[in-house]
């Protein structure tokens, strides 16, 4: 029988080691029997880092299994070092009921057929691996780039829109192949489902060309061109990526921001003065630079930056998803992300190079460029 005196048995409970009586943050979680056993490739850094920790916290996810080639800070999660290129990856998979897919290199400085290889086969070989071990979901994740940015677009586009994007922009075409890949999987490997996730702007400790473009002294803006900015905030895509795991939602859909801005209205929140240039200039000049090797992003990066290509995001609003973040609260946290870095045509320049290329002028600006780059080329060899 237990004291009736309170300070007796508190005085107890300190000497007691049994869970019950033990500080309730010290008290070993029970085991969860329930939900779904959930795999992440790329789990250790990026956006893989932020819902393995995500899953790894929810009473809804059974067990989080983290795939990548070197081992995250989740300490939660069960880890496996490997590259997902690896068939051996399918042993890892054993036991998992989805498969969330993030590890994929779009980095603007990779070797464009190295990133195409490494994104391309480790897609082809997650899916047949997840398929051979009785995995029945594989959520990939690609970007709303794949609608394509034209100029006849709807405002909003449905997220059952046709895909119209060309291999022109950076990392574009490697998405475009991850999709057919996903959906040609369901068809080679009955019973398996494959779900397809696609953000808009992703911002978030991200570095894309379109994060750059909010880099530049100014705001390129082709002339008669009508750009619209739909951002997705990478809180925002977690949550999004957790409803797919959790088979909350499935098929194909769209995550981002509620509406868009209009050009206009993200030169007013930036406080960023446009530079306006004819098309054939602006085309012309990223092209060059491009094709010479000084700058990161070909020019169809450009149509990202001068035509709509917001979309509906619906199918999740229907599931009872809603985003924590607004278009102006995302871009509000990219301005603050990319303060004091100094971008044009899409390369990094050092704050001497920015400050004379801003003052140079919007045409000498862009134009110029490759003048710019080639002086603080010069100049680091004589350091």
């Amino acid at each position: 029988m237990s004291s009736p005196d309170p300070q007796v048995r508190a005085a107890r409970n300190l000497t007691d080691p049994s869970p019950e009586n033990a500080p309730e943050e010290k008290r070993p979680r029970a085991p969860r029997n329930r939900g779904p056993v959930v795999a992440v490739t790329g789990a250790a850094t990026g956006i893989g880092e932020l819902l393995t920790a995500h899953l790894a916290a929810s009473e809804e996810i059974k067990q989080v299994i983290a795939i990548d080639e070197r081992r995250g800070e989740v300490s939660e999660a069960t880890w496996h070092i490997l590259d997902v290129r690896d068939p051996a990856i399918a042993e890892k998979l054993r036991g998992a009921d989805v498969v969330v897919h993030l590890a994929l290199d779009l980095d603007l400085e990779t070797d464009p057929a190295a990133r195409t290889a490494y994104n391309v086969r480790g897609t082809q070989t997650v899916l047949t691996a997840a398929a051979a071990v009785g995995v029945h979901r594989v959520v990939l994740c690609t970007s709303a780039m794949v609608y394509g940015a034209l100029a006849d677009n709807d405002v909003p586009l449905s997220e059952d829109a046709e895909l119209r994007a060309t291999a022109e922009a950076t990392g574009v075409g490697d998405l475009l192949e991850i999709e057919r890949l996903g959906r040609r999987a369901p068809r080679a490997h009955p019973g398996l489902n494959v779900t397809v996730v696609r953000p808009t702007v992703l911002v978030g400790g991200t570095d894309t060309a379109l994060t750059r473009y909010f880099e530049s002294p100014r705001l390129l803006v082709v002339a008669g061109s009508r750009p619209t900015w739909q951002f997705c905030h990478v809180e925002d895509l977690v949550t999004a990526l957790e409803y797919a795991a959790l088979e909350k939602i499935d098929g194909e859909f769209a995550v981002g921001c509620d509406g868009w801005l209009e050009q206009e209205e993200v030169e007013e929140l930036s406080g960023v003065r446009r530079m306006e240039l004819p098309s054939a200039v602006a085309l012309g000049a990223a092209a060059r630079l491009h094709r010479i090797g000084l700058t990161p992003s070909p020019a169809g990066d450009l149509a990202y930056t001068m035509h709509p290509w917001v979309v509906s995001v619906s199918r999740l609003h229907d599931v009872g998803w809603r985003p924590k973040w607004t278009n102006e609260e995302v871009l509000g946290a990219l301005l603050e992300e990319v303060e004091g870095r100094h971008t044009l045509a899409g390369r990094r320049l050092g704050r001497k190079d920015a400050t004379a290329a801003g003052a140079a002028g919007a045409t000498v600006a862009l134009l110029g460029a490759a003048a710019v780059v080639r002086r603080a080329r010069k100049a680091r060899r004589r350091i």
